[in-house]
């Protein structure tokens, strides 16, 4: 369990820095209470996360072979994928994510009243935060954890990982926006998706 809530909390924390989902948080505590922002954002996430848990443990239920071979070659895959994609970057914020943000929050508030009761940032904040992380890497790498992993570990650091992030986002996202290094949040994501991969195969071995 303790294994599974480690690399949970790893991928989750390290992938969702500087993340769209984290620039959504960002943008939304500039405008609406912190409180209301990160209540929402922090619901979807891990609504998000027990969903992508169940669906692991139904993959669970292949045979243990495939389950195996499929969470190596997923983690090597997302590291190659990060690493490569971290060569193409910049060092500085990755501003096609920031724009992508800000286009979903302003889509979303033209289709709210401007006068916004609680629970309407809350499911402002839920609903923009869900439909972002729906298909993301941390879903996918999240399945891949509960397939071979305790489910329970994988939750509850993925849910804390997941808690984290939004925290620094509406606390002190602005402030830090500016100097988050997409590539190298990038560049570690990759080498930690390289690392349990490696891991994965060695204790298959």
């Amino acid at each position: 369990m303790l294994t599974a809530f480690t690399a949970a909390l790893l991928l989750i924390t390290v992938s969702e820095l500087g993340d769209k989902t984290f620039f959504i948080a960002v943008i939304l505590a500039m405008h609406h209470p912190r409180r209301l922002v990160f209540t929402g954002v922090t619901a979807a996430l891990a609504a998000m996360t027990i969903l992508s848990v169940l669906f692991g443990q139904a993959v669970s239920l292949l045979p243990k072979i495939y389950i195996h071979y499929a969470e190596i070659a997923l983690f090597i895959a997302f590291g190659i994928k990060l690493l490569y994609d971290a060569s193409k970057m910049s060092a500085a914020c990755d501003t096609e994510v920031v724009e992508e943000a800000e286009a979903a929050v302003k889509k979303a508030d033209l289709q709210l009243p401007k006068q916004k009761t609680s629970l309407a940032i809350i499911i402002e904040a839920f609903v923009l935060t869900f439909m972002a992380e729906w298909g993301d890497r941390t879903q996918i790498a999240t399945i891949a954890l509960a397939a071979g992993n305790n489910p329970i570990g994988v939750t509850i650091g993925a849910i804390l990982g997941h808690a984290i992030c939004a925290a620094i986002a509406v606390i002190g996202g602005k402030m830090i926006a500016g100097r988050i290094s997409e590539r190298q949040l990038t560049l570690i994501g990759g080498c930690l998706f390289l690392v349990f991969g490696v891991v994965a195969a060695i204790e298959g071995a």
